[in-house]
């Protein structure tokens, strides 16, 4: 439950100019500078070009090739007819070499299949050693990542962030593993979090500074939070709005009050989308967001989520808790462009219905 919350190819470095030679102080004599008498070296070469002369084979090298080469894919083409398209220097079969060994990534995803297909948009690295492998995510699947955010959908039962056990799985720090895989300084910021045991959309910063962006605007940038709900009961009203200040208890427990002082105004809007004897579907849409706000409301009007033993439910007609976070959308924190995304409701939250249908 919401708490609140271009690619270029690698630079080749430049070599520093060879330092000029310095002719001796006028009037010293070679012997001045510990140097015995005779012929005078010629003016003006360095000893790095005194090198070059006596070693020829340093003169046929050709310029040092950086640790990384990054390439941008602008139409769509198989990766080595990319690569021997765009990558200089580099024949055939140095080429399929360096696939099969792990050296060449599609957006940091190595790849060994030389038919691969490319799309606008991805960026293709050669590197010079080995590219260790992002690790596989777990009850976790990225929806968009950018320089700025990763968007992902979360399976019930995996936690936002650690609680403080060691060793613990999260989302974020299986986020954390996978940004850095590119880059080991890469980090991840928390702009909000889902409870473990509800699915669906959320949203993590890449910089400190998109975070707080994000954080501070959220109310303004943050367009749409739209959750459904599995509940007991059939609610007879369409649709409403439950508004309340929300507290805490020394158990952790939230409740509502209509006493302001101390407490968090919280406003949930809810439509009815299917209904039946035992069980209904809502969609929940977000005004605030506080720590388990929908789950109390549910509980509030006599409704609780299926699976929501801590607020009042007594089935357990689907094996988790009935709470999805469907849609989120948001304005980006650079481009200022509006991104939506929108994720299925959970195949589980139906069946109830299906079971209950019964022959026409």
């Amino acid at each position: 439950m919401d708490k609140n919350v271009s690619h270029t190819p690698a630079a080749k470095k430049a070599g520093h100019p060879a330092a000029r030679g310095k002719s001796a102080p006028r009037g010293a004599s070679p012997r001045a500078h510990g140097k015995p008498a005779g012929r005078p070296q010629p003016a003006g070469k360095s000893a790095a070009q005194r090198g070059k002369a006596a070693n020829p084979a340093a003169q046929l090298r050709g310029p040092v090739k950086p640790p990384v080469r990054a390439y941008q894919v602008n139409e769509p083409s198989e990766l080595l007819a990319f690569l021997l398209q765009h990558v200089a220097g580099e024949g055939r079969n140095a080429l399929k070499s360096m696939l099969s060994r792990g050296q060449i990534a599609v957006d940091g995803t190595p790849v060994k299949l030389y038919n691969h297909a490319l799309r606008p948009g991805q960026t293709v690295t050669i590197s010079k050693e080995r590219i260790s492998e992002k690790p596989p995510l777990i009850g976790l699947a990225i929806l968009h990542e950018d320089d700025d955010v990763i968007v992902v959908v979360k399976d019930a039962g995996l936690l936002s962030v650690s609680t403080g056990q060691e060793n613990e799985l999260t989302a974020y720090r299986q986020l954390t593993a996978h940004v850095r895989a590119a880059d080991p300084n890469s980090r991840i910021f928390v702009l909000h979090r889902l409870d473990r045991d509800t699915s669906g959309v959320m949203m993590f910063a890449k910089s400190e500074h998109v975070q707080q962006q994000l954080q501070h605007a959220w109310q303004d940038d943050v367009e749409e939070r739209t959750y459904v709900a599995l509940v007991e009961g059939k609610v007879k009203k369409p649709e409403g709005t439950i508004t309340s200040y929300l507290k805490e208890t020394k158990t952790l427990k939230m409740y509502s009050t209509n006493n302001p002082e101390g407490a968090q105004r919280a406003v949930t809007h809810f439509k009815v989308l299917q209904s039946g004897s035992q069980f209904s579907l809502l969609e929940l849409s977000l005004e605030t967001g506080r720590k388990n706000q929908i789950r109390v409301h549910m509980e509030d009007i006599g409704h609780p989520i299926v699976g929501d033993k801590k607020y009042g439910a007594r089935s357990k007609a689907i094996g988790r808790l009935g709470l999805h976070a469907r849609v989120l959308a948001f304005k980006h924190p650079r481009t200022g462009e509006t991104l939506r995304f929108e994720t299925p409701i959970p195949k589980a939250f139906l069946q109830p219905f299906k079971e209950n249908a019964g022959p026409h």
